[in-house]
This record gives structure tokens, sequence and C-alpha cells, in this order.
């Protein structure tokens, strides 16, 4: 229980960062999804899956190098200034060869009369590649303050950056004609972009003191141990993202245009505002993972070689299991409240948001399973687990989605996602053997689809009951947990311990 306490608490302090400034970067969507169009938040969604697919290739699996050599690298100078050289090497490159070659990847992607849009999105894609590693050395040192107070920095000034030009901007340049210069109506949802690469930038600037603190020392022979073992997780990396993000790619490609339609590629991207705004809605479980997985990188491979290392690894997977499974239940169970999170010409696409959240459980559960190949030097598995994964995505979608619409991306990715768990799971059994509590996990998982099902009877009812009875079935699925996990022990110990500091 110690070490699960001590990643709970990084997890905590990593996780405060991200929900805090999730939360106010959450605070957008409401904003973004009732001054723009369906159409027009489309093409925020659509960019914003480009980037996060690119920031995979532009990164090539060296964080978790990072990660992984500093356990056995001695000089851990010689190890950052590599990783961070070769960072600034790839991303002046892609910077460069990106904005010379700008309007022609406009004109590929419809955005011919945008490509201001293009160079924001080159612009942050180099700028948060640099900062990758900078960011990961403050992980793996534990100076998990710092990397929250940058954090919530960045997040701050781009919540800033985007009310101002988009809330603020206009009414000064009716008002002021000294405004008119700076106000340019039709970059419309391009200040979104412009406020992002604002933010990216002044992270970067904030890294530049312990930069030049820093004397950089570079290694090839170090680059290419690295490249070896980081290269396969590129691969996997594009792959999943394939897995995550190839549904918006197949909406706009294999929708069904309905008869009387005149603007085909309005009505795609409307139908991409409708999906990628309920994805949204399912941000909690996503904050809950991502700020999981900045505290299980550096713990999972400081604690390889522990004696207990194996029960730890199984006890991390049921506790994971357990929490994602609470926060699918309130979610859905709330969803009433939720909903007002973003525009009602949104509400449409409220039918898929379950899919989403528990797909990305599945990829929480996928990602801990993932590092017995990681921590075995093992990362060409990776490579086959998701690739794997990808060909299942790319079928299902061009198929199903001229049939089901966005219903079936969300459906896709989640027997994508169950399928690359289940052969993680079995592979990684052999190089990582571990004695699983499969009667407390199977029972949670079957306690979530009952408490579940309900739900789709329940709808008709008055909200006030309908509410009342979810928290009911939510409290019992707490109290099931909390009565087989023991947990009363460790509640003690911590309001114990909560009283004497006060």
């Amino acid at each position: 229980m110690g070490s699960i306490k001590q990643l709970a608490s990084q997890t905590f302090i990593y996780g405060l960062s991200s929900i805090v400034g999730r939360l106010l970067n959450y605070l957008l969507v409401p904003f973004y999804t009732r001054v723009f169009s369906t159409d027009e938040y489309g093409t925020v969604t659509e960019m914003y899956t480009y980037i996060t697919f690119l920031m995979i290739f532009l990164t090539y699996g060296m964080e978790t190098g990072f990660f992984k050599f500093s356990k056995t690298e001695d000089d851990k100078d010689k190890l950052y200034s590599t990783t961070f050289l070769s960072l600034l090497t790839t991303s002046f490159i892609f910077i460069a060869l990106g904005l010379l070659f700008a309007p022609q990847i406009a004109e590929f992607l419809h955005y011919s009369n945008h490509v201001n849009y293009i160079s924001f999105f080159i612009l942050i894609l180099g700028v948060d590649a640099l900062t990758a590693i900078p960011f990961a050395r403050l992980r793996q040192q534990n100076k998990a303050i710092k990397f929250a107070v940058f954090k919530l920095i960045n997040i701050s000034v781009n919540i800033f950056c985007n009310l101002f030009f988009i809330l603020w901007l206009p009414k000064l340049a009716e008002n002021y004609s000294i405004f008119n210069s700076i106000y340019d109506p039709e970059t419309g949802v391009g200040y979104i972009f412009l406020s992002n690469l604002i933010a990216s930038s002044l992270t970067l600037i904030m890294f530049i003191p312990d930069l030049l603190k820093f004397k950089f020392k570079f290694s090839f022979a170090l680059l290419k141990m690295m490249l070896i073992y980081s290269l396969p997780l590129l691969v996997s990396g594009l792959a999943g993202q394939i897995n995550e993000f190839f549904d918006r790619i197949s909406i706009n490609m294999f929708y069904t245009i309905p008869e009387g339609v005149t603007d085909p590629i309005q009505y795609k991207l409307s139908m991409l505002g409708i999906y990628g705004a309920n994805a949204k809605i399912a941000v909690f479980m996503t904050l809950f993972i991502q700020c999981f997985r900045y505290a299980a990188d550096p713990f999972f491979f400081s604690s390889q070689g522990q004696p207990n290392f194996n029960q730890l690894f199984a006890d991390v997977n049921k506790y994971l299991l357990a929490f994602g499974l609470f926060i699918f239940l309130f979610i859905v169970y709330y969803l009433d409240f939720f909903k007002y999170f973003i525009g009602k010409q949104f509400w449409d696409g409220l039918q898929v948001v379950p899919m989403l959240l528990f797909g990305h459980l599945l990829v929480g559960l996928i990602y801990v399973q993932s590092f017995w190949y990681k921590l075995k030097f093992l990362t060409h598995y990776g490579i086959i687990i998701f690739v794997i994964g990808s060909v299942i995505t790319i079928v299902l979608n061009i198929f199903l989605v001229p049939i089901w619409g966005y219903m079936a991306c969300a459906f896709a990715n989640n027997i994508c996602y169950l399928v690359m768990l289940i052969i993680t799971f079995v592979w990684g059994r052999k190089h990582i053997p571990c004695v699983y509590d499969y009667k407390s996990m199977i029972l949670y998982f079957l306690l979530t689809v009952a408490l579940f099902v309900p739900t789709f009877f329940t709808s008709q009812l008055p909200l006030a009951l309908r509410i009342s009875l979810h928290t009911v079935m939510l409290m019992f699925f707490v109290l099931v947990v909390y009565r087989r996990e023991n947990l009363q022990p460790q509640i003690k110990k911590l309001i114990s311990r909560f009283l004497k500091r006060r």
C-alpha cells in the first residue's frame, strides 16, 4: 500500500494541475459551442485531431525513452541534453518545411482561404514538441509542483487570450478605431489557434532560464540506443492515434450525406462538431487517465526490480478499473447537468457519451498493461498490438460510419480498444506474471453494467426522481467497492493524519 499511496499522491499533484487547468479550459467549451456554429466547431475538432496525431510523430517516443534510460544512465545531464537537442533539431526542420508548404497543405485540407490556420498549427506543434522533454525531466525529478505551475500558467494564458480575441476584441474594435487594425472577423476560430500558440510560446520561454544554466552534452551513441528503443514506440503511438482519432477523420470521409444537403463539406463539419463537442463531456475520464499517466511513467520505471513489483502492478490495474468505472457511472448518471457545458445545438449527440467514456477507460487500462514491453525492452510488441487495433478501427469505420454515423465511430473505438486490451493482457502475463484479483475486477465491471442498463428506462422519469435514483445506485457501487477493498482502515488513517496536521 505504501507504493500505491506514492503513486496516488503523485497522481493527485499532477492531477490537481490537470484537473484545475482542464476545468478552466473546459469552461471554454460552452463558450465555443455558443459563439461558433456546429460546422465552425467542426473545424476546431478537425484541426486538433491533426495536431494530436502529429505530436506523436514529432516526439517519436523520446519521452518514454527518456524515462527508461534515466534508470540506467549515470550521466543524467548527458541523457537530458541528448534527448532535448534531438527534438530541437527535428522540430526546427518541421517548422521550416511546414511554413514553406503551408499554402499547399491548406489547399489539400480545404482551408485555402485560411492559410494562417495551418501556420498557427505548425508553430504550435514545433513549440510543444520542444517543451516535451523539459516537462518530462520535471516528472523524472519528481518536481510535480513546478510541473503543475507551468501547466496552469499555460492554460490560464490560453483562456485569457481566447476571451480577449473572441469576446473582448470585437467590442473594442467597434468602439475604438485603433483596434480595427488588430481584429479581423474573417479569422473566426483562428483566434482559438492563435491563443494556443501564444500560450505554448510562453511556456517555452519559461523553460529558457533552466536551459541557459544547463551544460549541454551530446552523445550519438546514446541517441542511437534511445532511437532503437523509442522508434517502435513512435510506430505504436501513431497507430494508437489512428485508433483514437480516425473516428473524426472518418466522419469527413465516409459520412452519408442526406438528400437535400447543398453543402456536403459544411454538413460533415457540423456532424464532426457535434461529435467533438460531446466528446468533451467525457473530459473527466480523460482527465483521470491523463493525470494517472503523468505519475505512472516515472513510478513504474523507478519501481522496477522491487520484490513486490508484480503484485503492485496487479493492484494498480484493479484500482484504476474501479475508480474509472465510478467516473463512468458518475457522468452517465448526471448527464442531465453535464450536457449544459455544450450548446443546445450539440445535444443531438449526447447518446454517444457513454461509449466515449468507456473507450477512454479502456485506453487507460491498455496504457498500464503496456508497461511490460516498455520495461522489458520489447517495444516492437507495441507496434503489433497497435497496428492490429488500427486495422480494426479503419475497417469498422469504413463499413459502419455510412450506416450509423458518428455512433459507429465510438462503437469501433470500443471494439478496437477491447481487442487491444485482451492481446496486451495475454502477452503481458508471460513477462509480468501477476496474481490479479479477478473476482473483484469482474464484480466491479458486471455491477457497472447492471447499474448502467436502468438508465435506458429512467430517462422518461421526472428529473428529480431520476437524479435521486441515480444517486442511490452510485452510492451502492461505492459501498460495494468500499466494503470489498476494506478501505475503512485506510480512510481512518488519512483522517487521523489530517487532524494531526490541523
